[in-house]
């Protein structure tokens, strides 16, 4: 049995890690409330956007547009999103295997690909894999739509596909579907699409300006931007929301640890009264001999 010194040592140092995790499960929640209404504030773009598009491609053959056209996958980008940081469960761990598998499956079928990386986890992964071609690496990226970095993606990824360059664009990200459930997910955002929505009624007398062709060619770029911006703020509210659920069960185990270790103190102590009466009784009675 540890004497009782060392448990009070190890006891003390387990609550100072309690209190580190408890500040960093608060901090997490925070973070975690603003990614959530950022995310669900932007999903009506998003939604609203495909539906446009839906009420459009009604009218006009929507797949001669050049981000409709369905080509054969030679080469495909891959954006995959992860976090700069760490202590989030089983957060990056999710994505970078699905990005695996999808890496295997495009090696089998005799699929080129390249990636770009959103998050220091995600680059350092890349880095470390043979036969990897990395666009571009992207660190600190901020949660603003108009951000620099942000239109750097979209406009990279339009660029290669509308020049032939590649023939699909996938995303992988976490996508948030509540505080306890994330799910790592691969989306298709090039060649853009949607998926047919019979609730959404056809107006004839609707009237396009300046045409149906000038405002198609601006829906399916905002369309795309909307995408990777969605997946962005589901992959941050995704993040806060596994870490403040790890750093609540670490702050838990701390807990249940000190328990532990406070009762095999008692305990320690309870022996060395014991032994220390125990002692003194034979003390006595070697004396009164």
């Amino acid at each position: 049995m540890a004497s009782t010194q060392a448990l009070k040592s190890r006891i003390r140092s387990v609550k100072s890690t309690r209190q580190i995790t408890k500040a960093m499960q608060l901090v997490a929640a925070s973070k975690m409330r603003r990614a959530q209404e950022s995310t669900l504030a932007s999903t009506p773009y998003a939604t609203a956007a495909r539906q446009l598009l839906t009420t459009m491609s009604r009218r006009t053959n929507v797949r001669q547009h050049p981000l409709f056209k369905h080509r054969p996958i030679a080469t495909r980008l891959l954006i995959v999103i992860a976090s700069d940081k760490g202590l989030a469960g089983a957060y990056n761990s999710n994505i970078l295997k699905l990005y695996a598998q999808q890496l295997h499956g495009d090696d089998v079928e005799g699929i080129k690909n390249t990636t770009i990386s959103v998050g220091r986890r995600a680059a350092q992964f890349v880095a470390r894999l043979k036969d990897t071609e990395v666009l571009g690496a992207y660190e600190e990226l901020s949660d603003q739509s108009d951000s620099r970095e942000l239109q750097a993606i979209k406009d990279q990824a339009l660029e290669l596909y509308s020049s032939g360059q590649v023939d699909a664009v996938d995303i992988i990200y976490t996508d948030f579907i509540s505080s306890i459930n994330q799910q790592a997910v691969i989306r298709r955002i090039l060649p853009a699409g949607f998926e047919p929505d019979s609730t959404i009624s056809d107006n004839e007398d609707v009237l396009y300006e300046p045409d149906l062709t000038t405002l198609l060619d601006s829906v399916a770029h905002r369309l795309v931007g909307a995408q990777i911006y969605q997946a962005l703020l589901d992959a941050r509210a995704s993040e806060h929301s596994m870490r403040m659920l790890a750093m609540k069960n670490a702050t838990d185990n701390a807990s249940d640890l000190i328990d532990d270790l406070t009762l095999a103190m008692n305990k320690a102590r309870q022996a060395a009264i014991t032994q220390e009466l125990a002692e003194i009784s034979g003390g006595v009675e070697a004396i009164s001999e």
